[in-house]
């Protein structure tokens, strides 16, 4: 986790609008955005630099986000990236599936604005002590 810059967090959805919603509310509690419309330019984009947290519509074409989450999960290199599933689904087998898949929640579409901050706090907030828990003890 970066110690001195804000938390970066990657919007992964393939609507424009859903993308500019989450940046702008997260952007104004603080956090850095980086964004992706498809699941193949997320996968590119963690390469690049690795967010902190990534929020994931499960509904795009081509490679949906199950499919985005199982491929980061499986990577050494991204396995421990909090994935946070975006979703106007409200079937609980496949949010269970998600679960399964490796995610570590779901916010659901439409955003409600307390609810977001809540999760992302709440998840950015394990993965720092998580770190500073790892970092100890590989001392």
């Amino acid at each position: 986790m970066r110690s001195v810059e804000k938390p970066l967090i990657l919007i992964v959805d393939d609507t424009t609008k859903n993308i500019q919603v989450l940046g702008n509310m997260l952007r104004n509690k603080g956090y850095n955005i980086s964004v992706a419309t498809s699941g193949k330019e997320a996968l590119t984009s963690v390469e690049v630099k690795s967010p902190d947290l990534i929020l994931l519509d499960i509904q795009m074409p081509e490679m949906d986000g199950f499919e985005v989450c199982k491929i980061l999960k499986s990577n050494p290199d991204t396995k421990d990236i909090p994935v946070l599933f975006l979703t106007a689904v409200t079937d609980p087998e496949k949010l269970v599936h998600g679960f399964e898949l490796g995610a570590v929640d779901y916010i659901t579409k439409p955003f409600k604005p307390t609810e977001l901050y809540a999760r992302v706090a709440t998840h950015l907030e394990i993965k720092i002590s998580r770190d500073k828990l790892l970092k100890l003890y590989n001392k």
